[in-house]
């Protein structure tokens, strides 16, 4: 089975506070875009709950042990309280720690994919709460489609907001962001104007009201990536951020802009959505 895991991108990410469990409680769009790494699943016969897990494409830190492919794995057949044994091949074209969820979504297709291959024996309920017992954006992906995520992210409701037809440009300059680093300068704010409010003012409003949390202490470490998003809105774009905790920008337009050659070979997915 070949399934494409899709990327998303933040429009808008509030940081509301610190929950007691470490976590932190935020508001956010998610939007997943077509811009995927690719996974093939194949179930063996053998009865012992073996995997078999490979990489190609961009080179994936830590251990494979570690990876959210694996975990998905494991989760799935403990849930299922059986003993498929399988193959996951993942080729990976979704830039790490980039803001863009790549992980996440591969931890949620592989879920899926599990389910198909045993005659979707979990609900679309089930999955979800699975995925969310692998990280905060992990259930966007169960959904396959845009959301307004509340919680850790875990939360998820339709949103209000249709970018349906708008151009997106989308820029990676190949800088790893920690989490810990763009945690750094955070400071929780929990009385301001609700995102989603905001976000059903007209498109064109968005970049005086709406921001990423994360833009501060990202943009104070790294000020080349401040100046990716000036560059998009220089160029004609509607609305401009950063993705989720970084490296990754994206610019939406209204039609396909013409970007100098410096932008332009940062761009690692544009099309209209």
């Amino acid at each position: 089975m070949i399934l494409y895991s899709p990327a998303k991108i933040n429009i808008g990410l509030q940081i509301l506070k610190k929950r007691s469990d470490g976590f932190h409680e935020i508001s956010s769009l998610m939007l997943p875009i077509p811009f995927f790494d690719i996974l093939e699943i194949q179930l063996h016969s053998q009865s012992n709950s073996k995997l078999s897990f490979i990489t190609s494409g961009l080179k994936i830190p830590g251990e494979k042990d570690s990876n959210l492919c694996v975990k998905a794995f494991h989760l799935y057949t403990k849930a299922r309280g059986n003993n498929n044994s399988a193959k996951i091949h993942l080729h990976k074209q979704i830039p790490f720690g980039a803001g863009l969820g790549g992980g996440s979504s591969n931890a949620s297709t592989v879920l899926m994919g599990m389910n198909q291959l045993n005659n979707n024996a979990l609900s679309k309920t089930d999955l979800v709460k699975l995925a969310a017992d692998l990280g905060s954006d992990c259930p966007l992906f169960i959904y396959e489609k845009a959301m307004m995520a509340s919680g850790r992210g875990e939360i998820l409701t339709d949103p209000i907001t249709d970018l349906s037809g708008y151009y997106i440009i989308l820029l990676n300059p190949g800088i790893i962001i920690p989490t810990a680093e763009a945690f750094s300068k955070i400071i929780p704010d929990k009385e301001r104007e609700p995102l989603d409010k905001l976000l059903s003012q007209p498109i064109s409003k968005w970049n005086e009201t709406i921001s990423n949390d994360f833009e501060d202490s990202v943009f104070s470490l790294h000020p080349q990536i401040r100046n990716l998003k000036k560059h998009l809105y220089d160029h004609g774009a509607i609305y401009a951020s950063m993705s989720g905790s970084g490296s990754s920008v994206y610019g939406i337009y209204k039609e396909r802009p013409e970007l100098p050659y410096d932008l332009n070979k940062l761009v690692i997915w544009e099309g209209r959505i």
